[in-house]
């Protein structure tokens, strides 16, 4: 019977585990450090505007009006809005378009602060994995992530293993030397 050494099993399913998951989390990875500093690089996200009103009194057809008068966010109904995102204490709303546009007005008139493209929303999908197909969400890109999990698990343990065995070494040590005579 042959007894498995599990220091070598977990070495190469460490190895195996990370051709496995090279792709996915390499995308996983570099997105995630876009996102991460996406309030610092306006080309991910455009910077938010900042205004003196505090309370919304816009109304819901001029802020349709607003973003209807930039043309490249194509908005032409309410059907072509994505989100609302009111921010009360810096004194906008943002509208986010269907097609990735981000519109910003101010609270109080729904005059237009800055329109620009938003890249975050597509970056976060493709961070998901939603980007190229619901079921690679699914079947990839969460496996990878189980995957990387076991890695991390297996490289603790590789990493702790050389501080185990010099312990042992170091008891097995102290234990055949004994007492020391007076």
């Amino acid at each position: 019977m042959t007894t498995i050494n599990p220091r070598i099993w977990n070495r190469k399913l460490h190895r195996w585990g990370s051709i496995a998951v090279a792709l996915p989390f390499f995308i996983v990875l570099c997105t995630g450090l876009l996102l991460q500093l996406k309030k610092q690089i306006a080309w991910v996200q455009p910077p938010e505007q900042k205004t003196s009103v505090r309370v919304p009194t816009v109304t819901m057809e001029q802020i349709l009006a607003t973003a209807q008068s930039v043309p490249e966010a194509k908005v032409s109904s309410w059907a072509d809005i994505d989100r609302l995102d009111v921010r009360p204490g810096k004194g906008i709303v943002k509208v986010a378009t269907i097609t990735n546009w981000e519109i910003q007005m101010e609270l109080a008139t729904g005059a237009l602060l800055q329109s620009a493209y938003r890249r975050s929303d597509l970056i976060e999908t493709i961070h998901d994995g939603s980007f190229f197909h619901p079921l690679i969400k699914l079947w990839v890109f969460f496996p990878a992530a189980v995957i990387v999990l076991g890695l991390w698990i297996t490289g603790m343990y590789l990493f702790i293993l050389p501080f185990r065995a010099r312990a042992n070494k170091r008891r097995v040590v102290a234990s055949s030397v004994g007492p020391l005579a007076e």
